[in-house]
């Protein structure tokens, strides 16, 4: 008896040494569990901490457009571990103290996400995008169409949804007339002017600072593929937050930049005349025609309204500055939070204007600076930063996304929030929206650097495109997109600019 009891204890001791070694190790099997040798255990223990992961399984902000592997995985989340779907296993992170660990959650998913732009490059090289929408293709649309099956405004939509599954990416040349500057400097802002004739682009400059162009897209109707670029003679080594194209002598005459100060530099809203960047009589060009000293500006935009001729706004720190270029007159609207993003109303004298806090709301720009803020009107509400604006032409419904990544389309006369589109991506960043009502497309680019387009009718999630430069937050790409790039005898397509290059997704 006593022998027996002398055994178990054995048994018992070894079972919690055995027990003990595996909860040690640092790989473990979601469905079997592999016990390695007792002259390899060692190894097989250093060789799975030093692994470096490839995907790091089912995640938050993966596009919920593509097939992926992770979105089949069962495997639970575990502390302390992360899945490796290819190896069918877990690895265990180290401790963050050791600087020549490889496994961080940082290149975890930096490591995931490069891996799937990888895959999504091959897949557009290798054949055509599908289009989202089962059995959708040209001859069906057109059997549809004869027989009175599809309205003219529902067949238009559909076949720009097809021309954008079916967009291929072009490198575009830049030709400079200073060729030491043409492609050294990286693409920061891209802003098209209301004809698409051209492009204004703020780029960073090497020594520090941005500098500022224009690009002429008349030659994208060409074979090869070039535009000319117009550099000024000035630069800043402030941050550009905001830019718009302004009217004043003519549609489209000058440009309203917004920047940050820095240190002991105030903030500065400056309006530049487009011919700073004519390549004809470079010695007659006229200086800034307005240009002032204010606080923090986060945001601009240029009136088109009658009722409000020749002004304009900027979005500062707790307050709303509109000023009238001509007669110099200013008024300031205080509010209870920064102004990320604006836009003028033409049919109306509105400024509608968004919050870090969330809120939405508008200005009647005719009436007279007033104590409180019972001058808001068109009070919506997000539940994070407004970053971006867009009054649809109506001006029933507006367009807002924000930090939180959530992009929703508002009637302004019930203030309820009638579709949201989702796959966007964002967390910090000031990131615009385009849309385009005639083709019926919602574009926006996310702060993970893939270009997302929706259908505006129904919020469906027509097509994510991979940026060609692997994701960073200095590279997050800008786009533009018109059906007539290059005037009205101009080809339609997708421009975006991301780092030093410019591409041309053609979509014919």
């Amino acid at each position: 008896m006593f022998a027996l009891r002398v055994e178990m204890r054995r048994n018992y001791g070894r079972g919690k040494e055995r027990r003990g070694w595996n909860s040690h190790k640092c790989s473990l099997h979601p469905h079997r569990h592999r016990r390695p040798s007792h002259n390899n255990r060692a190894q097989s223990l250093e060789q799975e901490e030093q692994q470096t992961p490839v995907n790091a399984g089912p995640s938050s902000n993966e596009d919920p457009s593509s097939s992926s592997s992770t979105q089949n995985s069962v495997a639970p989340e575990l502390p302390g571990f992360y899945y490796d779907p290819e190896k069918n296993r877990y690895f265990r992170l180290l401790p963050g103290h050791n600087n020549h660990n490889p496994l961080t959650k940082d290149s975890i998913q930096h490591k995931a996400m490069e891996c799937k732009r990888l895959r999504l490059l091959e897949e557009e090289e290798r054949q055509n995008q599908k289009t989202t929408r089962t059995g959708l293709n040209s001859s069906v649309l057109l059997q549809k169409r004869q027989l009175g099956l599809l309205s003219s405004t529902s067949y238009c939509r559909l076949v720009h949804e097809l021309k954008v599954n079916c967009m291929q990416r072009r490198k575009i040349e830049i030709h400079s007339l200073d060729s030491s500057v043409a492609g050294t400097n990286n693409f920061k802002i891209i802003v098209a002017d209301v004809a698409c004739e051209r492009i204004f682009t703020v780029n960073d400059v090497e020594h520090g600072g941005c500098k500022y162009g224009i690009i002429n897209l008349s030659g994208l109707g060409k074979e090869s593929l070039s535009v000319e670029m117009y550099d000024n003679l000035y630069f800043t080594n402030r941050k550009v937050n905001s830019v718009c194209w302004a009217s004043l002598t003519h549609p489209d005459s000058h440009v309203l930049l917004c920047l940050m100060g820095i240190a002991e530099t105030p903030g500065c809203a400056s309006l530049l005349p487009a011919s700073l960047f004519s390549s004809t009589n470079p010695g007659a060009r006229p200086g800034m025609l307005c240009s002032f000293k204010i606080s923090t500006a986060w945001s601009c935009a240029w009136c088109l309204n009658p009722q409000a001729d020749n002004c304009f706004s900027t979005g500062l720190t707790r307050r709303v500055l509109v000023t009238n270029v001509v007669t110099g007159h200013r008024q300031t609207f205080g509010t209870s939070s920064d102004v990320l993003a604006q836009q003028f109303a033409t049919q109306t004298p509105l400024l509608y204007n968004g919050c870090r806090s969330g809120e939405i709301f508008s200005i009647d720009v005719r009436q007279r600076n007033r104590k409180g803020q019972s001058w808001k009107a068109n009070r919506l509400f997000h539940g994070s930063a407004v970053t971006s604006l867009h009054l649809m032409e109506a001006e029933h419904y507006l367009m807002a996304a924000d930090m939180a990544g959530k992009i929703k389309l508002w009637d302004l006369r019930t203030a309820k929030c009638v579709k949201q589109y989702k796959g966007h991506h964002n967390e910090y960043a000031l990131l615009p929206l385009h849309v385009n009502e005639k083709e019926g497309l919602l574009i926006a680019v996310g702060q993970d650097c893939y270009t997302r387009i929706w259908s505006l009718q129904d919020a469906q999630l027509l097509r994510t495109i991979p940026s060609p430069h692997p994701s960073s937050k200095d590279a997050i790409p800008s786009v533009v997109f018109s059906s007539r790039l290059g005037g009205s005898r101009g080809v339609p397509g997708l421009l975006m600019a991301v780092k030093q290059d410019l591409y041309h997704f053609s979509y014919n």
